[in-house]
């Protein structure tokens, strides 16, 4: 735990070549890739549980059509128990959804917004705040949103992750995606832990067919580059599912 900040874990299932989508107009959700293993679901399910708030991408908000972002819409069979652990364990019925756009352009109007327990902090830019105040986000759905404004141009991750902690009570963050955000996350010394499902699927990328990678949008040199130590390995199935704890070499000179 942290003094200042969530404990913050990643939960990616990349395909066997690194890849985390197909990125085809037909196949751009993360379960083309998994094949909506049902053990990869009920893991995603269960640290949904044990989140006080999930962040994700504007990009994948748009990619994943539909998506509800809480442990019983990924694995239904589980929905009362992971409604009974979260009551346990002191967590509100709903995860928070932090949802980090440069540009504040979403669409709140869609009916998984609509929901009076759910409550989403838009993480933004100057010119994404007057964007969402422009368009009324606030008031195209019947959840909770708040604006915060982290930057001119970009979005300062420190500062989010400070204020999550001491304005919203998030204690627990499990980040969910996309690639960029992750990245920017590990370049920060952000990510405590990761939550990795290898999947048996392999993807392939041409000049003329992109498809994004575990991380993207970040390069790293080999004197500062993150560094993840496997804490747990287990196998279901044709899928490896592997927990790691994230060490920053470069920063505070320890692996």
């Amino acid at each position: 735990s942290h003094a200042d900040r969530p404990y913050i874990f990643t939960n990616f299932a990349p395909s066997r070549d690194g890849r985390i989508s197909f990125n085809e107009p037909d196949a751009l959700d993360a379960s083309h890739v998994t094949k909506a293993d049902p053990h990869d679901r009920w893991l995603m399910g269960l640290l949904r549980v044990r989140a006080h708030a999930i962040l994700v991408g504007d990009n994948t908000v748009r990619l994943e059509l539909g998506h509800i972002w809480t442990p019983e819409f990924i694995y239904p069979p589980e929905a009362a128990a992971f409604a009974d652990l979260r009551q346990a364990e002191g967590y509100s019925p709903v995860p928070k959804l932090v949802i980090l756009s440069l540009t504040g352009e979403l669409d709140f109007r869609e009916k998984r917004f609509q929901n009076p327990e759910l409550r989403i902090i838009l993480a933004t830019t100057e010119r994404g705040a007057a964007h969402a105040a422009a368009v009324n986000l606030a008031g195209q759905c019947s959840a909770a949103v708040d604006v915060l404004t982290l930057g001119e141009g970009s979005v300062d991750l420190h500062r989010l992750a400070r204020l999550l902690y001491s304005d919203f009570g998030v204690y627990h963050l499990l980040c969910e995606g996309g690639a960029r955000v992750f990245a920017n996350l590990l370049d920060a010394g952000l990510v405590d832990e990761e939550f990795v499902t290898f999947c048996p699927t392999f993807v392939g990328r041409s000049p003329e067919r992109f498809r994004p990678s575990y991380t993207e949008g970040v390069a790293w040199t080999p004197d500062n580059a993150p560094y993840s130590k496997p804490v747990s390995l287990h196998k279901a199935g044709d899928y490896l599912f592997m927990r790691t704890r994230c060490r920053y070499p470069g920063r505070n000179g320890t692996v």
